[in-house]
Parts: structure tokens; C-alpha cells; sequence
């Protein structure tokens, strides 16, 4: 039933860039495969010529600053396109024996091999998280949890109306590191640590923030350790701890040689770090700011972070740490509010454990409840936090909200008075004339 939606939902994925974000990670994979580098002067150019990128901010940064190497800087990672590669080479063997598109890695077929990648490893995503949930909490509302966290929170929005940004592979790196955990946490063989370092590798190679999510495994691994449970000693964990690392050092070579030669360092650009405020300062706000909390775009969450709360379990604690450390670090970065984006889109990385959270909660309640009035309650929540996502995407899009900010009152009349009689026009449209949605301005194109 899943695979049947996701097949029937393609035609709903747009193939098109609009961002900068966009462009720095298309950039990579493109540079990479045409080029044999990572030089993205021509990449930047020409998305600067066709009018995908053209405000004043854009051409500063992108077109005349220049690296400790004399390149352009590019603040993406290469996660998305060691992903994306597959879905490219397809389009790149089409194209040269087809004819049926400039072979130059920019026309529309390359563009439609990351946008529908993206939509690809979304799914995928939710796929594993449903797994998960259910080695987790057992088969009781694992799918059900799957369903509403692919509907109810941003990973719709970057599967479907803006698939070339990094959240849907970041979902994926995130739901293969945690799959792969809850299999080596068994036994915590060595082998399994390696197998895990190099997840956590593709996980911060997509996302350089999503490496903190590997605090929780860590903790779980040292609680195994200091207690002494299963075949885990100290000795065996420092053998195990040091595999890890490994994997995690030999999977992230690729990112350290871009890294070597497009900044001259093994690491991002330096005034990169000017940016964070390690003491996260805005921690509270990036989940309870009423105009850009986590909380008021996905409220939702709150139900999966109640249901990883009731479990009380080692690996729902784990859980709730995986949480903490993107609370900590999206509270720690001086564009917290992420304004002129969907959502608070750096939590997308969570989907696999927000769908385990919300899977212990229907499973809490569908045992403990009496009689069928908590479940039911339970499920209309849920489908007004899925429909509250659905109707701030379609505001977002149409320009019937400001994109740089949320406006609970005002949205909330949108969508629960305005948006449904629109609904079936905003359909009919979207499948007919997207160019019409999602048309920023200059500025909002250059963040």
C-alpha cells in the first residue's frame, strides 16, 4: 500500500531548483561528474545566467568571493550527491543515447534524477523508520505513525515542492545510522561499530549537523559497557569504540578531500564557525517561538516526543538524546529561525525517530485505554496536526502566508476556514501550472 502511494504520488514532485541551498549541493554532484572537481565557477554561472539565482547577495557570495584555494565557496556537503549519483548516472546514459536532452548535467532529466532521488530516499526514509518503530514498540501503529509523520511534518514539503535541498537524503542518512544502531546495540560486535561509524560518515556528509546524532548510540554504548551487559567489557568496548571510529574516519575521506580542496583545510570555511553560539542560546525559541518554533510549525512532534517520554526504555531515552543534540545545535546557529523556509527544516533529520515516538504513543494508548474515546481522540489529534502541516505548505506556496514568519492566528483561520474551500482549485493547479506556486523574491532566493 505504501510503494502504491508513493508510485501514485510522483507526478507531485517537482523537478526544479530555486535556492542557493539548491544550487550548492546540484553544484556538487554536477562539478564532480562533468569536471573531475570541485570548482563550481561554471555551476554558479550558469544558474546565475538562467535566472535561477540573481539577487546582489547571491553574485557576492557565490560568484566574486574566493576560497584559501582560489574556488568558490560552496557551504554544502557532498552527502546528497554520493547519493544522488545513481539517479544522475541514469539520466546521463539516457541523455547521450537518447538524444533527447543536452548531455551537459543541467537540462531537465538531470534535474528530474535528483528531485525524484530525493523523493526516493524520502520514502525510503519512512520505510525504515516504520521498521524501526516496530523493533522498537512492536507492529501496533508503526505504520500508522509512518503515515502521519511523512504527512504531518516539513519532510513532505522537501520530498514533494522542494526535493533538491538536503532533508530528504538527511532523513534517509538519519534513518540508515539508526537502523543500523538498533541491529549492532545486540551484541556491539566490531564489526557492527564499523558498520556504524561509516552510517554516522554518510550521515555528516549530507548534514554536518546530523553527526550529533550519534551522541545517543554513544551513551547507549558506554551504559553497555559500564554495566557490563551482554558480551560487552570494557576491554572489548575500546576495541569496538576504535572500530567505530575507523568506520566512521575511512567514510568520511571524501568529504575531507573536498573539503582539503576547495578551503585548503580539513573542514568547512572558517567564518563558517562565526556563525554558531556554542552555548545555544536560542535553544528555547527554535522549539517554543510562536513565529518560528519547531512546535508551531510541526505540532505533531510534540505527540511523537510524549510517546518516546512514556516508553522509559534505554533506547527511547537514546531517542529523546538524538532529539536534544538538533535542539542544541539548531539553537546554537545565529539563522535559528530558518525565515523564508518551510518550516524548522533542520528537524527533518528526526523523521525515523519522531516516527518511533509517535508509534509508542498509539501503542501507549490503544493498551492502557478503557474504551476507545482516548484512541479516538488520539487519531483526531493527529489528523489535525497532518492537516495543519498540509495547510501551512499550501499557504507557504500560494503566498497566503508571510514566509518569513509564522502567524498562528492567521494561519490557523487559513487553514481551517479559507484552505478547505480552496482545496480542490489548489489541487487542480498544482498538477496543471506549478510554475504559478512557490515564486520567491530575490532575497529569499539568496538565503
Amino acid at each position: 500500500m505504501l510503494a502504491m502511494l508513493f508510485a501514485v504520488s510522483l507526478p507531485a514532485v517537482t523537478a526544479r531548483l530555486y535556492s542557493s541551498d539548491e544550487v550548492q549541493y546540484f553544484s556538487y554532484l554536477r562539478s564532480i561528474w562533468f569536471d573531475r572537481d570541485v570548482s563550481f565557477e561554471n555551476e554558479y554561472r550558469y544558474f546565475y545566467d538562467h535566472d535561477i539565482a540573481q539577487s546582489e547577495g547571491y553574485r557576492e557570495t557565490f560568484l566574486e568571493r574566493q576560497t584559501e584555494t582560489g574556488l568558490r565557496f560552496n557551504y554544502g556537503t557532498i552527502g546528497c550527491a554520493v547519493l544522488w549519483s545513481p539517479f544522475y548516472a541514469v539520466a546521463d546514459l539516457w541523455t547521450r543515447v537518447t538524444g533527447g536532452a543536452e548531455p551537459d548535467g543541467y537540462s531537465k532529466p538531470y534535474i528530474r534524477a535528483v528531485a525524484y532521488g530525493s523523493a526516493f530516499y524520502a520514502f525510503l526514509a519512512v520505510l525504515l523508520s516504520i521498521r524501526a518503530a516496530r523493533i522498537v514498540g512492536g507492529e501496533r501503529g508503526a505504520v500508522a505513525a509512518g503515515y502521519a509523520i511523512w504527512l504531518g511534518t516539513p519532510l513532505l514539503f522537501y520530498m514533494y515542492v522542494a526535493p533538491p535541498f538536503s532533508h530528504a537524503c538527511s532523513a534517509l542518512g538519519v534513518a540508515v545510522f539508526v537502523s543500523v544502531w538498533l541491529h549492532v546495540r545486540r551484541t556491539w560486535s566490531a564489526r557492527g561499530a564499523f558498520a556504524l561509524g561509516v552510517a554516522a560518515a554518510l550521515m555528516g556528509m549530507v548534514r554536518e549537523q546530523d553527526i550529533f546524532i550519534a551522541l545517543g548510540p554513544a551513551v547507549d554504548f558506554a551504559m553497555s559497557a559500564y554495566k557490563g551487559l551482554g558480551v560487552v567489557s570494557w576491554k572489548l568496548g575500546v576495541v569496538r569504540a576504535l572500530s567505530g571510529l575507523l568506520g566512521l574516519g575511512v567514510g568520511y575521506v571524501p568529504q575531507l578531500v573536498a573539503y582539503t580542496s576547495l578551503n585548503g583545510h580539513q573542514g568547512p570555511a572558517s567564518h563558517v564557525a562565526r556563525k554558531m553560539f556554542w552555548d545555544a542560546p536560542h535553544g528555547l525559541q527554535v522549539l517554543l517561538s510562536p513565529e518560528h518554533g519547531f512546535f508551531f510549525w510541526t505540532p505533531l512532534a510534540l505527540l511523537a516526543i510524549a510517546g518516546l517520554a512514556l516508553m522509559r526504555t534505554r533506547v527511547t531515552t537514546c531517542l529523546l538524546i538524538m532529539i536534544a543534540s538538533q535542539v542544541y545545535v539548531a539553537g546554537s546557529v545565529a539563522s535559528w529561525t530558518v525565515a523564508g523556509a518551510f518550516g524548522q527544516r533542520r528537524f527533518v533529520c528526526l523523521t525515523i525517530v519522531l516516527v518511533i515516538g509517535l508509534a509508542a504513543l498509539v501503542n501507549a494508548v490503544t493498551r492502557t485505554a478503557a474504551d476507545s474515546r482516548q484512541a479516538r481522540a488520539l487519531t483526531a489529534l493527529v489528523i489535525l496536526t497532518v492537516w495543519w502541516n498540509i495547510a501551512l505548505m499550501a499557504q507557504f506556496a500560494t503566498g497566503m502566508m508571510d514566509r518569513q514568519r509564522l502567524e498562528p492566528a492567521r494561519n490557523a483561520y487559513n487553514a481551517f476556514v479559507t484552505l478547505p474551500l480552496e482545496t480542490p482549485a489548489l489541487v487542480y493547479r498544482y498538477l496543471t501550472n506549478r510554475d504559478s506556486f512557490y515564486r520567491p523574491s530575490p532575497a529569499e532566493r539568496a538565503q
